[in-house]
């Protein structure tokens, strides 16, 4: 076996070699630079990440493993993103998390990474990372936190907030019980315990092979999950040893398991981008027409909010993603192998269905088609999506009259004025908000409802934007509207009273304009106003390099890889 990458800094009896074991010996002995392999711990802890909160303890229990198996575990804080609480939205800083973990995976004495993720944008923004610079690499997740209840009922984060939210504009919810809701919500340690962003992510990252099989959904405060951190401590010193890297895990069967697992739980429509953009930096050939060529007939048979009733506690008690992806084995990719080094349909055969309310079989599914359609259209040339099985079926064919919002601020600003024009069947439409023009693609397109149709018992429209929505929403939303307002999408040339035409079923997003009249317009005046192009920092690097969300919206000069070449000498 070749000696570790490590020992390219501390191998050797010269003045560089003297000084990197010499700064590292603050409790490492001197047989830790005897060719074990060093073990970094990419821990997106933080206090402002509250998902992540916990994963010190995690990367403890990973250290052990390490040590266990002979390796030497060094814990590195990478950037931490909460959903809940960065402005103007964490996807504005998926990308930069990504680079700068590949480059401190790149520029350290590391051999193999283990990658503690929970909150939304933390596992893909590690998985990018953990691809470019290819390196062995897993991922443990932190998982949800237990079920918190209110009245009685339980809770699901995220949905019922805006379920709850929407309850006191319609005047059956006092305020007052609203705000008593919110200790109830958050019972625990972990991320959103319905399947939103952060669930998805980790049912994903277990589906394309890159955790133990058995290990995503595990909740946040189980004793199963430090069980399970220390193995992957253990494992990843193995991995090196085998030199199993993630361009040997992520192929495209991997990428094709992963979308077959996307529908089947029913998962957000965020994983969209996540996965465009992992396959992105691996080179694997993956587009958006795949979520539908392969996801669009998957049976949806779980039972979890947004799209049901359930929560992830129940799901991980009903026999998990493993017993969810016996049911679609024959769809799965035979060949896709996990880190482990073993196929992942080789994990399937002993998963069981414990609780069939939570996880249907095949034969009785939740919904017989509920992958991610992708339409196209006049509205969206290079495409849009929208979750079938979050939507109001009665309105995934529909014809209504737009009207327009030119930004969030114009939203807020109008939405529940009592003479805006609008009813039921209207077409809300919210630009400005795609990777470029908000800056960042932040989670609005899940629109409220006009206040005065709330009051009337209206609980969903159709809304069509260019920005995201959370995985933990629901309703008759087409996002992700390519190319977006900002970068010269038609969407920017709609005016409020065009009439919208949404076919699902026939995956097509139209305004009924002619070509000429499309291409006679200019953008809108307020539209343009209400994106400020930045001119400094990050803000300003991402605007000007981002791509489409058709594409994954990375940046342009981060799609590939570099790979694991150690750097010239620092000293």
């Amino acid at each position: 076996m070749s000696p570790p990458r490590s020992s390219q800094w501390y191998a050797g009896t010269d003045r560089n070699a003297y000084i990197h074991r010499a700064w590292m010996r603050r409790g490492l002995p001197a047989h830790a630079f005897d060719g074990r392999p060093h073990i970094a711990i990419a821990n997106t802890a933080s206090d402002l990440t509250p998902c992540n909160a916990h994963l010190d303890e995690v990367a403890a229990s990973v250290k052990q493993g390490v040590y266990e198996a002979g390796g030497i575990p060094l814990n590195l804080p990478v950037v931490s993103l909460g959903e809940t609480l960065v402005r103007p939205t964490a996807m504005l800083w998926r990308n930069m998390a990504a680079m700068a973990t590949e480059e401190m995976l790149r520029a350290n004495p590391v051999d193999g990474v283990v990658l503690l993720g929970g909150c939304d944008k933390t596992i893909p923004s590690l998985l990018m990372a953990a691809a470019s610079v290819d390196i062995p690499a897993l991922v443990v997740p932190g998982g949800p936190m237990l079920t918190g209840t209110f009245r009685g009922v339980p809770l699901g984060c995220g949905t019922d907030v805006w379920r709850l939210s929407e309850e006191v504009r319609a005047g059956q919810l006092s305020e007052a019980d609203f705000l008593r809701s919110e200790s109830s919500m958050i019972r625990s340690r972990g991320h959103c315990n319905t399947m939103g962003t952060a669930s998805t992510m980790a049912m994903v990252a277990e589906a394309l092979g890159s955790t133990i099989p058995g290990t995503a959904g595990t909740p946040a405060p189980d004793s199963r999950l430090l069980e399970g951190s220390h193995e992957a401590g253990r494992l990843a010193v193995e991995m090196v040893a085998a030199d199993r890297r993630p361009s040997a895990v992520l192929t495209r069967g991997s990428f094709l398991n992963a979308i077959v697992a996307l529908a089947a739980v029913g998962g957000s429509t965020n994983a969209v981008v996540h996965l465009l953009a992992i396959a992105g930096r691996l080179g694997v050939e993956l587009t958006q027409d795949d979520f539908d060529r392969t996801g669009a007939d998957v049976p949806l048979l779980v039972n979890l909010q947004p799209a049901g009733q359930y929560l992830m506690e129940d799901l991980h008690r009903a026999g998990g993603l493993l017993a969810v992806l016996r049911e679609v084995e024959d769809l799965l990719d035979p060949e896709a192998i996990t880190v482990t080094g073993r196929p992942l349909v080789s994990y399937l055969g002993e998963a069981q269905i414990w609780d069939r309310e939570v996880i249907r079989p095949r034969a009785e599914p939740f919904q017989a088609h509920a992958g991610i359609a992708v339409l196209r259209g006049n509205l969206a040339p290079t495409g849009a999506v929208i979750k079938p099985a979050a939507a109001t079926p009665e309105l995934l064919q529909h014809r209504g009259r737009a009207l327009v919002f030119d930004s969030v601020e114009d939203l807020h600003a109008r939405i529940d004025d009592p003479d805006l024009e609008v009813d039921a069947d209207s077409v809300l439409v919210l630009r400005g908000c795609g990777p470029r023009g908000y800056p960042g693609m932040p989670e609005v397109a899940n629109l409220p409802m006009p206040k005065k149709l709330v009051e009337a018992g209206v609980r969903d429209m159709v809304r069509v934007c260019d920005g995201r929505m959370s995985g933990t929403a629901y309703g008759t939303v087409v996002l992700h509207v390519s190319p977006e307002a900002a970068a010269g999408g038609p969407l920017g040339l709609v005016r409020t009273g065009d009439v919208i035409v949404l076919d699902v079923a026939g995956r097509r997003l139209d305004v009924e304009l002619s070509d000429e009249e499309l291409a006679s317009r200019t953008p809108a005046r307020a539209a343009v106003d209400a994106f400020a192009a930045p001119t400094r920092g990050w803000e300003r690097l991402y605007v000007e390099t981002v791509l489409q969300a058709d594409t994954g919206a990375d940046l342009d000069f981060l799609v590939g890889s570099s790979g694991d070449a150690v750097s010239r000498e620092s000293h």
